[in-house]
């Protein structure tokens, strides 16, 4: 089979573009409801409402959210390389995602520091002295706080380039290339992709000690070396995503079959929840057995379920061009950069208040994203900052010449 394959037309694009904005938009509404969760505390701060609606939205948004972004980013990262070449490529990448990490980290590290201590001193009256009693770090500690998505891009940069350079030299004819992409074809052309692609996660997740299952794959955000379940699931996410490139008239595979998904993917997160007796997540971890197996093993195809059904829907739904939707592509990546610290900050502004959860979480999404979207016009979509993180600047708009008024002689 061909290196591309059947081409979608160009507009579909917009679709997976609007998809790879939304999962950074969901982040932010992911991790709004985590202060409002039922049962024990699991977040910096927990609100004196709860809510098992929220409950149930952390839930499924954790579930595909990140394995949707990174397998577009793999997409998109081939895209790049082709349009740029190698060296444009990782010059386009050091200045995208690495220099963004290396500059705002620390901002936003500090502003997370103050948030926590202000959501203690809601809380208590005073502001901690010290930091509160944490478990033992992992190897290589390092708070990477929600900036690890950048981290683990640059890991999975580097790895990608890497194997394609051996393949490139080893493969001077094609053969294997060829092969690859008629495994990919064939494992996309059939309605089970998904439980292929959901055993190797099922099988680390099952043999991950500590696993927690209402809370997914291990988000590796406290240590340069990625935990070995999102190492697997978000390195095979981003590896179809680059390969899908090759041939992307299997997108329509995604696109027809987003029904049938979608109600996997419903049922298999019903059933999850269910079985783990309702919204209040569990923060024991399964013991080997039957129960464990079935939680890694449902939570696994749920991952690809869900994945596949929003691509296709938004392959279906999204694929005309919107500058609406173009704007919130845009903007989505200053905002889940920015968005951690101002999320705790309004958080903890409404945590004490006599409201209901659902009021509180949408007075903390509200105000949030108009001080975000406010922040990202003034200070981002024009200035320097657009160029770095959105490789572009949108001038500022200029006043349009008035019209010329010819006078009949």
């Amino acid at each position: 089979m061909s290196g591309d394959g059947a081409s979608p037309a160009s507009e579909r694009l917009h679709g997976l573009d609007a998809v790879r904005g939304y999962a950074l938009m969901l982040g932010v509404v992911f991790h709004a409801t985590m202060s409002f969760l039922p049962g024990p505390q699991v977040w910096v701060l927990k609100d004196s409402s709860s809510s098992g609606a929220l409950s149930v939205l952390f839930f499924v948004a954790h579930i595909f959210r990140m394995t949707t972004f990174f397998l577009i980013a793999g997409f998109f990262a081939r895209m790049s390389f082709h349009k740029k070449g190698a060296k444009g490529f990782i010059r386009d990448r050091a200045l995208r995602i690495a220099l963004p990490l290396v500059i705002f980290w620390p901002f936003v590290i500090t502003l997370i520091g103050l948030g926590a201590g202000y959501a203690i001193y809601v809380a208590t009256g005073t502001f901690p002295a010290r930091p509160p009693p944490s478990s033992p770090p992992p190897p290589f500690f390092f708070p990477l706080t929600h900036l690890w998505f950048l981290y683990v891009l640059i890991w999975l940069y580097t790895a990608t380039l890497t194997v394609r350079g051996v393949v490139a030299k080893l493969d001077a004819a094609g053969r294997f290339r060829a092969g690859v992409d008629r495994i990919v074809s064939g494992l996309l052309e059939n309605p089970a992709a998904p439980v292929a692609l959901a055993l190797p996660v099922a099988a680390v997740l099952y043999l991950t000690p500590d696993w927690l299952a209402f809370f997914g794959v291990p988000t590796p955000d406290m240590s340069l070396i990625p935990n070995p379940a999102a190492a697997v699931e978000f390195g095979v996410a981003f590896s179809l995503g680059w390969l899908l490139h090759r041939q992307t008239g299997l997108l329509n595979q995604m696109q027809a079959r987003w029904p049938l998904n979608l109600a996997v993917a419903v049922a298999l997160t019903a059933a999850l929840v269910v079985q783990m007796g309702g919204t209040t997540p569990l923060t024991t971890p399964d013991k080997p057995g039957l129960i464990k197996l079935f939680h890694a093993g449902a939570y696994a195809l749920a991952i690809w379920t869900w994945a596949f059904a929003v691509i296709g829907m938004a392959l279906r739904f999204l694929s005309d061009h919107s500058a609406a939707r173009r704007y919130i592509a845009d903007s989505s990546y200053w905002i889940y950069i920015v968005h951690l610290p101002l999320v705790i900050f309004l958080q903890a502004s409404v945590s004490r208040l006599d409201w209901p959860a659902l009021v509180k979480f949408g007075v903390v999404l509200g105000v949030g994203f108009a001080l975000m979207f406010a922040s990202y016009e003034l200070l981002v979509r024009h200035t320097f900052l657009g160029r770095l993180l959105n490789g572009r600047r949108v001038p500022w708009r200029t006043p349009r010449p008035a019209a010329r008024l010819e006078t009949a002689r």
